[in-house]
């Protein structure tokens, strides 16, 4: 039965608020920038090319179905955040709820959603600066450019811009969430004006007949792309991440997490419309800039231009906020027990998680330069529809063990919403690839060998 117990909710919320140390500098508007800030990146920018070649102009119902898919689960994520303001996102409501082993499973989860996020994003942030330095006659030596076998006919060793991208991230990160909040704001500010660039001086020269056919691999085609476009919506959960450090969270985080997935899935309908308007859909295959390069194919270089900047620019932001969600996690993990208390430790001066920054950084930094993004983005996505999957269940537990626990915002119609979300997450992760099953079930099998090892017997329940 001790893989079941559960931290008291009412003994958590005080416990937190009494003992966190974590600075309360964050409002309203800047956690809908920060979930906008995690959204708008490498999802839009690069991989909008990949579902155009699979769904055709049909990638607008692709980006509508992955929307819906994240609205359910955004519901039941307000829900939570708003009720239990705690660290740690859905890893710390699923110890709330479902006890600690689910409680461990999701947080391993979410250690692979967001480090190999920050990875992914890294890798695309380095394709668009490419591009951008190649239009002023500057280039890196190809060795460096990408991962090992990223560039088929050439030989890449390492991908240097990735890497070198985390690594300033992290020093930002480590020195403290309020500067690293204001950066953020700053750049998610510069991300939607180039993307409201995009849709504007785009819509000018799309073609209708570039429209047909619509559904060129039928709904097959439509549901492999929305499986892989809904990396272009992860990072609104990581809003929840932040709500120990949040001013007023029982307001705010609610009004974050659903106003920065809202906007975010109006701007990519309209991005999927222009681009598939502008350029038929399997002229896409194996560009690495597909937004920019729709307006080069029209002419309008300068536009381009300053879309790879705004790319160069706005994917910092998810780097950003996704290190963020991700150190905030372990952290929440180590003060719990399941994971070495070094990892839970602020810096005297800066008042973060320092070490664990670093290490993190580090770490999913080589991943970034050493691993194709093909392969990175479909492993974010199932470990995300997975953890997506539990915090639906999860308000579900919660509303049956504790239906007088006060909630600022409750999730409308349970119990269908949640378990919509649940179906919509599972309908996804079946239109995965098989390889992307098999690396996701070793990755848990690893984890649980850290549970089963260490986790359990240093957990803080365990000790009480």
């Amino acid at each position: 039965m001790s893989l079941f117990r559960k931290k008291n909710v009412e003994h958590m919320i005080a416990d937190s608020a009494r003992n966190a140390g974590l600075k309360k500098a964050l409002g309203a508007l800047d956690l809908t920038l920060l979930g906008v800030g995690a959204i708008i990146g490498t999802g839009i920018f690069v991989l909008t090319g990949t579902g155009a070649v699979q769904a055709g102009p049909a990638l607008m119902v692709s980006f509508l179905i992955a929307a819906i898919a994240c609205g359910f689960a955004a519901l039941a994520y307000a829900e939570f955040a708003s009720t239990i303001p705690v660290a740690g996102s859905i890893y710390t409501y699923s110890y709330a709820t479902l006890g600690e082993m689910a409680a461990w499973i999701i947080g391993w989860d979410l250690m692979l959603e967001y480090g190999l996020a920050t990875s992914a994003v890294s890798v695309g942030w380095s394709g668009y600066l490419q591009s951008l330095l190649a239009g002023f006659g500057v280039s890196l030596p190809v060795a460096l450019s990408a991962a090992p076998g990223a560039l088929p006919g050439h030989e890449t060793l390492f991908n240097l811009p990735a890497f070198l991208v985390m690594m300033a991230i992290t020093a930002l990160l480590s020195v403290g969430v309020r500067e690293s909040a204001r950066i953020n704001n700053v750049m998610v500010a510069i991300k939607v004006v180039v993307v409201l660039l995009v849709i504007g001086v785009g819509a000018f020269h799309v073609t209708p007949a570039n429209w047909h056919p619509f559904m060129p691999n039928g709904w097959h085609g439509v549901f492999g792309a929305a499986a892989v476009m809904f990396f272009a919506f992860i990072g609104f959960d990581s809003v929840s991440s932040a709500a120990e450090e949040v001013k007023n969270p029982k307001r705010d985080l609610p009004i974050g997490i659903i106003a920065s997935l809202g906007v975010c899935a109006v701007l990519y309908v309209a991005v999927a419309a222009v681009v598939t308007g502008i350029v038929p859909s399997p002229q896409f295959a194996n560009v690495s800039h597909p937004v920019s390069y729709a307006l080069q194919v029209v002419g309008q270089n300068w536009v381009a231009g300053f879309i790879d900047l705004g790319a160069v620019l706005g994917m910092l932001t998810v780097i950003l906020v996704m290190a963020y969600g991700q150190t905030r996690v372990i952290f929440a993990m180590s003060r719990d027990g399941l994971l070495p208390a070094r990892l839970s430790k602020l810096h005297p001066k800066f008042a973060t998680p320092f070490f664990t920054t670093w290490l993190v950084g580090l770490f999913f930094g080589l991943i970034g330069a050493l691993v194709p993004l093909n392969v990175l983005a479909e492993l974010i996505n199932i470990g995300t529809l997975a953890a997506f999957s539990m915090v639906s269940i999860a308000v579900l537990v919660l509303r049956r063990t504790h239906p007088d626990l006060p909630r600022a915002f409750r999730c409308p119609g349970v119990p269908v919403v949640p378990v919509l979300a649940v179906a919509a997450c599972l309908f996804l992760m079946v239109n995965l690839q098989l390889i992307t099953w098999i690396a996701f079930v070793v990755w848990l099998v690893v984890g649980m060998a850290i549970y089963f090892s260490y986790s359990r017997r240093h957990s803080a329940l365990a000790r009480e």
